[in-house]
């Protein structure tokens, strides 16, 4: 077993630290806008790194890139960082940078940071569409046609092209596969259109994001720091949060079972955990619950950063043994309620009340309550926060230039890679059955011709006179053969030796 004490976190009445072994247990940083926290994160990343532990979180305020470079004695705060480290004892306190790869869904602050529509599949995409039940059912049904039918779900574009597939084969697909809306469809069609206007097409296609590459080192055995530029994506909540949910989603399909390791194999960090949980359907709730509750199995670590604890459903607040509680205010009946409700979830310290301290800490300072050897929950202790020995406050561009060029990643995911998926064979089958078509029609064309046979030639129409004497000459004519068939009956015989006697006679 490691005699690593774990992350120095700060001390109050004792040293506070997190222990490795149960690093994988997860745990909460809470407090107020200001408070802290994301000072408290940065230096439990540090820790982390330190200790080869690779760590993946989100740079919601675009401040944490400071992880990268080292802090300086020129800083507006190096005394009172020094200070600190002298009032808590930490003798070793120097400054350095951390080995960070920067990671940008937009790809313009950091490498592309890509997944295929298959690989988020109908569940999350639902809750990134905000679909209903009725929706999310004809989602459902699209991507069963498209695995019926062997077509690669990869972009937006081709789910695009299997919800219009599905659309005009609704009638098909509905006895099949069950009723299809074409008023759902036409729904999910929009929200596509909202979610390609909000930048989430740069979020699906290829190349995929590879989980080894957030799994790395570097020369020294450092964890490698994972830092999302997220000031931009957070101005889309919906795919924030389900972002970092199919990541997590990925990471609990992906890995391993290893029990409970000496150090986690990644620690992940989910800043504005609120975002996860707001009016997410219940369905996706227990997905989260599920995912939190079995992943520590894996190996990782799961740590929420969020306002106020109360924002965490109950059945996944539970789950998180490593604490950190910033201050809160305490302004309204509301307010109050959350201060007691956090307050509760420490294990009492008969030295002082915690709801009242809550409401009192100063700023880098919080309650705090780790897992022990055992992995009990410690008494909560009232702590002054370590300071970073990275820099506060973001990196320069030029620094993050040099990060990028000198990234182990450099060049594997800027190039879009666009194969052959279910918008180009539906294409191809849409082109092939209209030259089909055209054939068919040119064929019918042909035969028909074949078959026809022109009328004869009409003679050129006669004069009116002309057209008078052939009537006459008709008339006679017909007269004529009437008398030339009677001529040839018997009473005609009669008639004409009656009529020569009569001749005859008369001569």
């Amino acid at each position: 077993m490691s005699t690593d004490p774990g992350v120095f976190v700060g001390k109050g009445a004792s040293a506070q630290h997190l222990l490795m072994r149960r690093a994988n247990r997860h745990g909460l940083i809470a407090g107020a806008t200001g408070t802290g926290k994301t000072v408290t994160l940065q230096i439990l990343a540090e820790g982390f790194s330190a200790r080869g532990v690779p760590v993946f979180m989100a740079d919601v305020k675009g401040d944490l890139s400071g992880i990268s470079q080292a802090g300086s004695s020129a800083h507006k705060l190096h005394d009172k960082l020094l200070a600190r480290a002298a009032s808590i004892g930490l003798e070793d306190y120097a400054y350095r940078a951390f080995p960070t790869v920067l990671w940008d869904l937009y790809g313009s602050q950091g490498h592309p940071i890509r997944t295929t529509i298959s690989d988020m599949g109908p569940l999350l995409l639902a809750r990134l569409l905000e679909l209903n039940e009725t929706q999310e059912g004809v989602l459902n049904i699209a991507f069963r046609v498209a695995d019926d039918n062997g077509l690669l779900l990869l972009d937006l574009k081709d789910l695009r092209a299997i919800m219009t597939f599905v659309a005009e084969r609704a009638s098909e697909f509905g006895i099949a596969y069950g009723n299809v809306s074409k008023s759902s469809v036409g729904a999910i069609q929009r929200r596509l259109l909202v979610l390609e206007q909000q930048g989430g097409a740069h979020f699906f296609g290829e190349p995929a994001l590879e989980l080894a590459d957030l799994m790395r080192r570097d020369a020294r055995g450092y964890g490698h720091i994972n830092l999302l530029a997220a000031d931009q994506l957070m101005r889309s909540p919906a795919l924030y949060s389900t972002f970092l949910l199919w990541l997590l989603s990925e990471l609990f399909e992906e890995l391993p079972e290893v029990g409970d390791p000496d150090k986690p194999v990644l620690v992940f960090f989910f800043d504005e955990a609120h975002l996860l949980f707001e009016d997410a359907p219940r369905a996706l709730v227990k997905k989260v619950e599920q995912v939190v509750r079995l992943i520590r199995s894996k190996g990782v670590g799961v740590y929420f950063v969020s306002q106020n604890p109360t924002d965490i459903p109950d059945a996944v607040l539970g789950q998180l043994g490593n604490r950190v509680q910033h201050a809160l205010r305490a302004f309204t009946a509301k307010d109050r309620k959350a201060v007691r409700a956090a307050a509760e979830n420490f294990r009492e310290n008969p030295d002082f009340d915690a709801r009242e301290a809550i409401t009192e800490l100063g700023v880098g300072e919080a309650l705090v309550s780790m897992l022990d050897a055992k992995g009990v929950p410690q008494v909560v202790d009232r702590t002054l926060i370590r300071p970073p020995s990275s820099r506060l406050g973001p990196a320069l561009d030029n620094e993050r230039e040099a990060l990028l060029r000198a990234s182990p990643i450099a060049g594997r995911y800027d190039a879009l890679v666009d194969r052959e998926s279910a918008f180009e064979k539906l294409q191809a089958r849409a082109e092939e059955a209209a030259q089909e078509l055209a054939r068919a029609e040119e064929e019918a064309r042909l035969e028909k011709e074949r078959r026809y046979k022109p009328p004869p030639a009409r003679k050129p129409r006669a004069s009116a006179k002309t057209t008078s004497r052939r009537a006459r000459q008709g008339v006679v004519e017909t007269l004529a053969k009437s008398v030339a068939r009677t001529l040839g009956s018997s009473i005609g015989r009669q008639l004409v030796r009656g009529l020569l006697g009569s001749l005859l006679r008369g001569r």
